[in-house]
């Protein structure tokens, strides 16, 4: 099973479709992908400041405008309390609200630390994010993969299979090494002893 959220930044196209059992958030004006796309969400929360008037559905919690979290931080905390530990993200970069895509890749750090997975697709790419672990990406024979350190200082860093390798390397937030490595034919595996990474893949 998975989660599946829509939030209302730029949305291009679905990578899977959400099958039965998934469970569907749509934040605020992700309901209008939704409902483009023939989706019919499991609940539609936010603070609804992109819909102009709310549908008639069953299943809606509102909050305040002025609050702490995101719609999109709403919706991946909803799915953390039901349990889900698989998130893949939609409508959440591009657009003019670049303030909202920095605060949608940070909240795929929050999920790695509580020990779930998130994706979040934009135009072409997708990026996520590990904590304390590794991880592996399937077989390209091309396209771009770019490692960043969020937060202190990560350790233990090691990338193996692509045009560049590391082997158990420091990387800061304030010096960005680990951009634009390159698929060759073959997986990529990225690990981290201590810290949080996140991982951005392009296609070419």
């Amino acid at each position: 099973m998975a989660c599946y959220i829509f939030g209302a930044g730029s949305f291009c196209g679905l990578q899977a479709f959400p099958q039965r059992g998934d469970y569907v958030i749509a934040a605020d004006g992700g309901w209008l992908h939704c409902q483009r796309s023939g989706i019919q969400p499991s609940i539609l929360l936010g603070d609804f400041d992109s819909i102009q008037e709310l549908p008639d559905f069953a299943c809606i919690k509102r909050f305040p405008v002025e609050k702490d979290d995101t719609d999109m931080m709403l919706a991946i905390k909803d799915g953390l309390t039901h349990g889900e530990t698989e998130f893949h993200l939609y409508g959440g970069m591009g657009g003019h609200r670049t303030d909202h895509t920095i605060a949608n890749l940070q909240s795929l750090c929050y999920l790695a630390m509580h020990s779930a997975h998130g994706w979040l697709y934009g135009d072409g790419e997708v990026y996520t994010a590990i904590y304390n672990e590794r991880i592996t990406f399937d077989t390209q024979t091309s396209g771009i993969i770019s490692v960043f350190c969020m937060g202190a200082e990560a350790e233990g860093v090691t990338i193996n299979g692509g045009q560049y390798e590391v082997e158990n390397v420091a990387l800061s937030a304030d010096f960005p090494l680990g951009v634009s490595n390159h698929f060759v034919g073959k997986p990529i595996t990225v690990s981290v002893k201590n810290g949080c990474l996140l991982i951005g893949c392009r296609n070419e």
